[in-house]
């Protein structure tokens, strides 16, 4: 069987080139960065000269200063815990149990899990939906500012821009109307470490007048997997409530290999960001260019620049008889290319900076080949991705509390069963991690369809106890839930 360790080396050996996180894709030859192995030799703790990161007033202290200053923010915070540690400090540190939070429900589900935790009231914001390209959009400054009116109990809101597929919302113009309410707006903006760096690529919310901004260093920058930041600004967030959040949740034994990793990374920034970007978006936009010749498969995205993040390229299969997963597979096991993440009817691929032009022009020959090869849609069945407009009834921790407290049944019902149930649990597909449904929302039977539909193409539902089945209250509609 052998150890992580000699699986890791032999796959790195092999031909198998990766369009998917981290960023640094496994590129040991990138501007500053030298040939690495195993980090023994520099793993340490909170030793003498070394600084702790809970209480950092030394090396840690300034680097976490120079990240600020790179990304414009106020105050920055290293994190070893990946945006996940960020996003529930955010969230925790922002509200009181119990309170209203504004949250786009196409949210990562560490989002739904600080709701849970703080016993939030969520009022979801629902992206638009993209019939050509299969692709839920944006989230509109209009329906931000209605919910705003309708819910004045609201104490933040909670966005992620760009999303898994690279759509960006209009940060700075929802940040206008959100602080016209005295509130604080969050952006999960895990996906968008790399902007502000190039015009290719979309400011970072730090200048669009977020108040707290999350980016994963490690996904489309070259960084150890694991390693993000979270950025304070302004004078809305009490940042010293944040602070106490993030203290109690990341590790008390943070990995200096990964906070050297983090430092190295803004080192590039600071001082070879030229060096670092200009080859690659060259690169990117070349490949981009060469796919526009596709006859079947399609390359989504918004050539206008509006709104779209040009390192994320989806392939889109609407047009043909392939399913995304089709795709995905025959790149792996006929072309050795890994996706990030496949969908019902795309797959996508992640570039960064630390792609090579050989690893590029693999992924175009490829795509150009399997394009040619491909039969018009003839009407197979694909699943759609669209996020569900589901009614909230219970917020999670008031669904759970329905059960333990209150005595109401609960129990386990085939999907094909449950349109009506209130559900007691998540059922998502990871990546991205975005919730088909949630606990305390009412299961449509357009729910139901979505989840038999990717269960049936293949793909791994998660998140739930039994598989095909979903734990739910025991009543089939919310008068009943509510009696």
């Amino acid at each position: 069987m052998g150890t992580i360790y000699e699986k890791l080396k032999n796959y790195s050996d092999s031909d198998y080139y990766g369009f998917h996180m981290p960023g640094h894709k496994r590129n040991d030859r990138l501007p500053g960065q030298a040939e690495s192995q195993l980090p023994y030799a520099i793993d340490i703790t909170e030793i003498d000269g070394f600084d702790d990161l809970h209480h950092a007033d030394g090396i840690l202290r300034d680097a976490q200063e120079r990240a600020a200053r790179i990304y414009h923010a106020s105050e920055t915070h290293f994190l070893v815990n990946g945006s996940t540690v960020g996003i529930l400090s955010a969230v925790l540190g922002t509200t009181k149990k119990g309170d209203t939070v504004l949250v786009a429900r196409n949210c990562h589900k560490s989002v739904y899990h600080a709701i849970y935790m703080n016993e939030l009231k969520p009022v979801y914001l629902y992206p638009g939906f993209d019939e050509k390209y299969q692709l839920n959009t944006r989230i509109s400054v209009g329906e931000v500012k209605e919910a705003l009116e309708r819910y004045p109990e609201i104490r933040a809101v909670i966005l992620v821009s760009p999303t898994y597929d690279g759509i960006v919302s209009e940060i700075e113009k929802i940040a206008d109307v959100v602080h016209g309410k005295g509130i604080p707006l969050i952006v999960d903006e895990a996906h968008g470490a790399h902007f502000g760096f190039h015009p290719y690529f979309p400011e970072n919310s730090n200048v669009c007048g977020a108040d707290i901004v999350i980016h994963s260093v490690h996904k489309t920058l070259p960084s150890l997997t694991q390693t993000a930041l979270l950025h304070i600004n302004g004078k809305v967030v009490d940042r010293e409530r944040v602070r106490k959040y993030l203290h109690m949740l990341q590790t008390s034994s943070p990995s200096y290999v990964l906070l050297a990793s983090i430092d190295s990374c803004m080192e590039m920034l600071d001082t070879r960001c030229e060096e670092l970007f200009e080859p690659y978006v060259k690169m990117l936009a070349k490949a981009r260019n060469d796919l526009k010749e596709l006859r079947r498969l399609k390359l989504a995205g918004y050539e206008d620049g509006r709104g779209y993040d040009f390192s994320k390229m989806i392939f889109s299969t609407v047009d043909t008889d392939m399913t995304g997963r089709d795709l995905y597979e025959i790149l792996l096991n006929r072309y050795h290319l890994q996706m990030e993440m496949l969908a019902g009817d795309y797959v996508l691929a992640m570039t960064a900076p630390g792609d090579t032009p050989e690893g590029l022009e693999r992924l175009v020959r490829a795509v150009k080949e399997i394009d040619g090869e491909a039969r018009k849609c003839s009407g197979k069945r694909k699943p759609k991705g669209e996020i569900l407009r589901l009614p909230c009834i219970y917020t999670s921790a008031g669904v759970e509390a329905a059960v333990e407290r209150e005595g109401v049944l609960s129990g386990f019902v085939p999907w094909e069963e449950c349109a009506g149930y209130i559900s007691l649990e998540y059922a998502y597909l990871y990546p991205p991690g975005i919730p088909i449904v949630a606990p305390g929302e009412q299961i449509t039977a357009e729910a139901t369809r979505q989840l038999r539909s990717y269960a049936e193409c293949g793909y791994s539902v998660e998140g739930m106890k039994k598989e095909g089945q979903m734990e739910v209250i025991l009543f089939r509609n919310q008068e009943n839930m509510l009696q």
